[in-house]
Order: structure tokens, then C-alpha cells, then sequence
């Protein structure tokens, strides 16, 4: 099984992985490959970092890099993947027959307010920069950005989360059963 999720900021993707590393799948991210990268560059994390990292890992190697690293790093193991920002990177991920996108999606007002309260670094303080951040990785200005648009079309569920964890728990064990039923 691998399980890929894309979604916007705050939409509740790090609670989808948390949920399923609570089952026993290995969580990833297309993110993971972009730090090891600035690790050797000796470049420090943070959010900006990331994204110019994966913008240049995709310049040098092309849209789907990341997640051809981290296919790499995987050899063939159950997963949930975290970050997928580029049509790309699903396009590789597709090379494994067991791969599934889920778009995690939330309103604008929820994902707000989480941002507020998780406290992660490089979270925006202003609504209007968490607005503008967002609305910056919708659509790629050319083939190494992001483009959260393009990569949601490609999704094959959408689990909205709008409500509290209990409803979105309710939601992903009724996808397990789905995932897990024998054929």
C-alpha cells in the first residue's frame, strides 16, 4: 500500500500520517528528499529553504525527482507519503500499482485557525501572508514549482476535514477497511 496525500496548508495531512503510522505504515515525505539535499548543501531548514530546495531539485532532475527519491528510499514498502505538490510526482508515484493520491482538504477559516494553534516554524502570523503563501504554490510558474491545483485534479478520494478529529478519525477507518479488503 502506498498512500499519497497532497492538500493545502494546514488541511490536516500531518494528522492523516500520524493516523497512519498509528497502524503501522511508514510515514514519508516528498519533503524528505529536499532536506537531505539541504543537509548536504549545508543549507539550514525552514519553510523557504524547502521550497527553493524542491524547486531546484526539479530544475536539475526534472518535475518528478522527489518522488523518484523517495521511491528509491522506499524499495517497495508500505508507506503514506506526506507533500506531494506536483503532478510530476504523482506521475512516478503511479509506477507503483498499489498507489493511491488523497487529497486532504479543508476551508480556508479551519486551516487558518490550525495554523494558529499548531505553532510550527515558518507559519505565518498574518492571515493575509498565510493567504498569499497559499495562493503562491497553487499554480507552477513552470515545471520545478508547485502546483497544489494541478496535483488536487489528479487525486482519486478527497477526505474533507472541516469537523474535529473524530469525524476525520471515522473517515480514515472506513478507508482502512477499504484498503486493507482483500480483493
Amino acid at each position: 500500500m502506498l498512500v499519497g496525500l497532497t492538500g493545502r496548508n494546514a488541511s490536516g495531512k500531518t494528522t492523516v500520517v500520524s493516523w497512519f503510522s498509528s497502524k503501522g505504515v511508514r510515514a514519508a515525505s516528498c519533503s524528505d528528499s529536499i532536506r537531505s539535499w539541504l543537509t548536504e548543501q549545508g543549507i539550514p531548514e525552514s519553510r523557504d529553504s524547502l521550497i527553493e530546495g524542491g524547486r531546484e531539485l526539479r530544475r536539475k532532475g526534472g518535475a518528478g525527482i522527489l518522488a523518484e527519491m523517495l521511491l528509491d528510499a522506499l524499495d517497495g514498502e508500505d508507506a503514506v507519503i506526506d507533500s506531494i505538490r506536483t503532478p510530476g510526482e504523482v506521475e512516478v508515484l503511479r509506477n507503483r500499482s498499489d498507489f493511491i493520491l488523497i487529497e486532504i482538504k479543508a476551508g480556508v477559516d479551519s486551516r487558518w485557525s490550525r495554523s494558529q494553534s499548531r505553532g510550527r516554524t515558518g507559519d505565518p502570523s498574518k492571515k493575509e501572508t498565510f493567504l498569499a503563501q497559499e495562493k503562491s504554490e497553487e499554480v507552477a510558474l513552470d515545471e520545478a514549482g508547485q502546483a497544489l491545483n494541478a496535483t488536487a485534479e489528479m487525486a482519486d478520494l478527497v477526505i474533507l476535514n472541516n469537523g474535529g478529529l473524530e469525524e476525520l478519525y471515522s473517515d480514515l477507518d472506513e478507508l482502512w477497511i477499504r484498503l486493507t479488503k482483500p480483493v
